[in-house]
């Protein structure tokens, strides 16, 4: 490696140490859980996972799952378009569907590539996104990936949200995404869905909501913060992941509608990703 690189690399690390930020892993040698034990032998209780129904170390899941590779493999070798779509992949897909109340649902790897394939094949310049401050990491990747005109609102913040609506408009934006996550993650605020529906159909938006740390146990029956602010049927797009309260490992995207869905399909994620779903197991392991 060139040495003054090597060098440049060196240093930004020792400061990102100096400035706190560093991230050692914990490495932890049983199944996750409440109580668990790290790799040198501490046993401890775990505050800090999102496994929020204990289904990580479910027996019921874990016979499904191994159930399921003992009937389908273990992976596809291929993407889905190709030869990589099993039928495990539309029974579970329909499933989710029927649990949300979706028109469909498109299976990927992880949270992370579903936000990231959204916003380019919906959304173009002459269009506008409108996303909450404290979302995701991934939606703000995902929003920087698209070319639609990028606006943001103070977090949960409807009169905010409206003026950033108002302004989006004023810059000639054709279609407008209003963007937020359910549940946030680093505070446990629940997104005010409804005052944000409101507004969207004051101002002719659409709606897309990311529920990964909502899915499964928020809402009467789990299915999350629309369910919960009894916005169900008033929001467009749902992201969202298996892999925290519901102990999995991909995500997936639920538009409201098949056209909508066609258009998420094309993203590059799922036709260019052979790894959307490695590890299949039945239906019976969402619906636990």
């Amino acid at each position: 490696m060139n040495h003054t690189y090597l060098a440049h690399l060196q240093a930004t690390l020792a400061q990102i140490r100096a400035d706190g930020f560093e991230k050692p892993e914990r490495v932890i040698a049983t199944p996750q859980s409440a109580d668990i034990a790290l790799a040198g032998g501490e046993h401890v209780l775990n505050f800090c996972a999102n496994n929020y129904l204990g289904l990580a170390d479910d027996k019921r899941l874990v016979l499904a799952a191994k159930a399921g590779m003992d009937q389908y493999g273990y992976g596809c070798a291929s993407v889905r378009f190709i030869c990589g779509t099993q039928s495990i992949h539309k029974q579970l897909e329909k499933s989710i569907s029927e649990f949300l109340g979706a028109d469909d649902t498109i299976l990927y790897s992880s949270c992370f590539d579903a936000n990231g394939g959204v916003f380019e094949t919906l959304l173009t310049e002459e269009d506008a996104v409108i996303s909450d401050e404290l979302n995701h990491a991934s939606i703000i990747d995902g929003v920087r990936l698209s070319k639609a005109k990028r606006f943001r609102y103070k977090n949960n913040d409807m009169a905010d949200l409206e003026a950033q609506l108002v302004a989006a408009e004023q810059a000639g934006a054709r279609f407008k995404l209003i963007v937020t996550d359910g549940v946030f993650s680093m505070d446990g605020i629940i997104a005010d869905l409804k005052g944000i529906c409101d507004l969207a159909e004051r101002h002719d938006a659409l709606v897309m909501v990311d529920d990964s740390h909502a899915v499964g146990f928020i809402g009467e029956t789990g299915a999350g913060t629309p369910e919960y602010c009894g916005v169900s049927d008033r929001v467009d797009i749902y992201t969202g992941t298996l892999g925290k309260a519901l102990a999995a490992r991909p995500a997936a995207t639920s538009p409201r509608t098949n056209p909508l869905s066609a258009c998420c399909a094309s993203a590059r994620a799922p036709i260019c990703s052979p790894t959307r779903w490695r590890r299949p197991s039945p239906p019976p392991a969402w619906k636990c």
